[in-house]
C-alpha cells in the first residue's frame, strides 16, 4: 500500500509538469520571421484610406527610465526595448494608412545624398550634362509623436501550493504593465490633432512540483519537475503600439481628419465598435475589474448543504439541506432575499428530525461590480418541524462569496448561523441555553431583469455620413 501510495505521488509530480516535458527545446531551431500579435491582423484588416498619409516618426523613446527587475544585485539592463520607433513605424507601414519617411536617422539620410551628388559631379562626361539633380525629399504632413511613459513591474503577484508528507507543488504569478501614448501633429500649424492611450499587461507565471520520501532504509527518493513561462516584453510593446495606431486611424475617421475608401455602413460599424470598446474600458479599473452592473433586478437560487444541530446532546453529525429563494436588488450594494429551507437535524442514536423554515435576509454585497465578492447577510425566519408542530421564530446571520460565471448565473457558497428562541429544537430541554444550528452550502443564482444604467455605458450608434454632413 505504501509503495503504491509512493507511485501515485510520482506520477502526479510528473504529469504537473508534462507541459515542460512535451515542449523542451531540445535542438537549434532556425531562424524564422517575427510572430503577428492579435492587434497586427487588426490593423491589416483595417478599411484602407482614400489616399495614405505622408507620416515622419523622429523619435519614440522609452521615456520609464526603468531598469529590469532584479532580485540579485543591480540590474543596468532596461526594463523595455530602446527599439520602438522601429516598431512604430512598422504598425504605420502595416496599417496601409501611412507612408513612412526617415526622420530617426535623417542625419545618415542627407550626408549619403551628399556623397552621391558629389560622385555624380566628379565622374559626370565633360561632353554631357552633369546629373546633379536628386529626386526631392519627402516631406510629413503630420508627425507622430509619444513614447512608452511607464513600465510598472509586480502590480499584481500571488501563487498557491500544497505539501503533505514530502510531496507537493506550487504555483506562482507575476504581472507587470506597460502603458503607450501617441499623438498626431500638424506640420502645417503645429495643431495636436489627436492623442491616444493604451496599456497592456505582461503576464510571468512558473509551476512546479517536488516528491521527497525515503522509500526504504536509507533509500531516498527525491523528484522536482516544473517550467517557468513569461510573456515576451518585445510582443507586449508591439501589441500596444499598434493597438495605439488602429486607435488613432479610427479616431482621425471619426473626427474627419482623414477619409476612408470604404462603404458607409463599414465605416459606420467600425466606428460603433471602437466606441463600445471605448466605453467599456472608461468603466474598467485597474486589475480588470469593469465598474458596470453586471447582476440584473431579480435573482432565483437554487443550493444545496448541510445542516448541524447545536443542542443538548453530544454527538451532533451533519445532515442535508436545501433551499430555494428569490432576491431583489435594491441597490448594486444591498439586496432583500426571501427563501423557504427544508433541512434535517441528526444525533448518533438519537435523533432524526426535519424542519423547514422561511427566512427573509438583508444581504450586503462588498464588491458588487467585481465577478468574484464576498457578502455578508443578517436576517429573522419562523422554522417549523414536519408535523406542524414544534414552532419558533430565529434569527441567522452569515457570509459567503459568490462568482460570476456570466452577467446571468452565479456560483456561491456560504455559512450560516441560526439563534432561536427555542430550547426544544432536538425535543430536550436542559438548561438555560437555547439551541441554535448552521447551515453550509453551495448554489447557483440565475439573474434577470437587466438593470439599465443612468447614463448608457454604450454610446448611442451614429450614422459615417450624417457624422460627415455635419461638419
Amino acid at each position: 500500500m505504501k509503495n503504491i501510495q509512493i507511485i501515485c505521488l510520482l506520477l502526479l509530480a510528473i504529469t504537473s509538469g508534462c507541459g515542460s516535458y512535451f515542449n523542451q527545446p531540445l535542438g537549434i531551431e532556425k531562424a524564422t520571421l517575427g510572430e503577428n500579435s492579435t492587434s497586427t491582423v487588426t490593423l491589416k484588416n483595417l478599411p484602407k484610406p482614400a489616399e495614405p498619409i505622408v507620416v515622419g516618426v523622429y523619435k519614440f523613446r522609452d521615456q520609464t527610465g526603468q531598469y529590469k527587475p532584479s532580485e540579485v544585485g543591480s540590474n543596468f539592463s532596461t526594463a523595455v526595448t530602446q527599439g520602438a520607433t522601429t516598431i512604430l513605424i512598422k504598425a504605420l507601414e502595416d496599417s496601409k494608412w501611412f507612408t513612412p519617411i526617415e526622420r530617426e536617422n535623417l542625419g545618415n539620410l542627407l550626408n549619403e545624398r551628399n556623397i552621391i551628388r558629389s560622385t555624380r559631379q566628379e565622374y559626370a562626361k565633360t561632353t554631357e550634362p552633369a546629373e546633379n539633380q536628386l529626386t526631392p525629399l519627402l516631406y510629413a504632413g503630420v508627425l507622430v509623436e509619444g513614447g512608452i511613459i511607464s513600465y510598472d513591474s509586480n502590480i499584481l503577484t500571488g501563487g498557491f501550493g500544497a505539501r503533505y508528507f514530502g510531496a507537493g507543488g506550487s504555483t506562482r504569478y507575476r504581472q507587470d504593465r506597460i502603458s503607450v501614448y501617441l499623438r498626431l501633429v500638424s506640420t502645417s500649424n503645429g495643431k495636436i490633432l489627436k492623442t491616444v492611450y493604451v496599456s497592456k499587461t505582461i503576464l510571468s507565471q512558473a509551476i512546479d512540483a517536488s516528491l521527497f520520501r525515503y522509500v526504504n532504509f536509507k533509500r531516498l527518493l527525491e523528484v522536482e519537475t516544473g517550467y517557468t513561462k513569461n510573456e515576451p516584453i518585445h510582443m507586449a510593446v508591439t501589441e500596444a503600439i499598434e493597438k495605439a495606431v488602429e486607435a488613432l486611424i479610427i479616431e482621425g475617421i471619426r473626427d474627419n481628419i482623414w477619409q476612408v475608401n470604404a462603404p458607409v455602413v463599414k465605416i459606420t460599424q467600425l466606428i460603433n465598435d471602437y466606441d463600445r470598446e471605448k466605453a467599456i474600458a472608461e468603466e474598467t479599473q485597474l486589475y480588470g475589474r469593469h465598474l458596470y452592473q453586471k447582476r440584473g433586478r431579480f435573482g432565483l437560487e437554487l443550493s444545496g448543504g448541510a445542516s448541524l444541530i447545536s443542542d443538548d446532546y453530544k454527538s451532533a453529525e451533519p445532515r442535508p439541506m436545501a433551499r430555494g429563494a428569490l432576491k431583489y436588488l435594491i441597490s448594486p450594494t444591498f439586496t432583500v432575499s426571501g427563501s423557504l429551507n427544508a433541512f434535517w437535524f441528526g444525533n448518533k442514536k438519537k435523533l432524526e428530525v426535519g424542519y423547514a423554515s422561511a427566512d427573509l435576509n438583508l444581504e450586503a454585497i462588498i464588491l458588487p461590480f467585481d465577478k468574484c465578492t464576498p457578502y455578508v447577510f443578517l436576517g429573522a425566519g419562523y422554522t417549523t418541524n414536519s408535523a406542524f408542530e414544534n414552532k419558533f421564530f430565529k434569527m441567522q446571520y452569515g457570509g459567503g462569496v459568490e462568482y460570476l460565471i456570466s452577467d446571468n448565473i452565479g456560483l456561491k457558497g456560504y455559512a450560516e448561523h441560526n439563534l432561536t428562541n427555542s430550547d426544544n429544537l432536538d425535543y430536550l430541554e436542559n438548561g438555560l441555553k437555547k439551541d441554535s444550528f448552521l447551515r453550509f452550502g453551495l448554489g447557483l443564482t440565475y439573474y434577470f431583469g437587466k438593470i439599465k444604467p443612468k447614463q448608457k455605458a454604450v454610446p448611442t450608434e451614429i450614422n459615417y455620413q450624417e457624422l460627415i454632413n455635419s461638419k
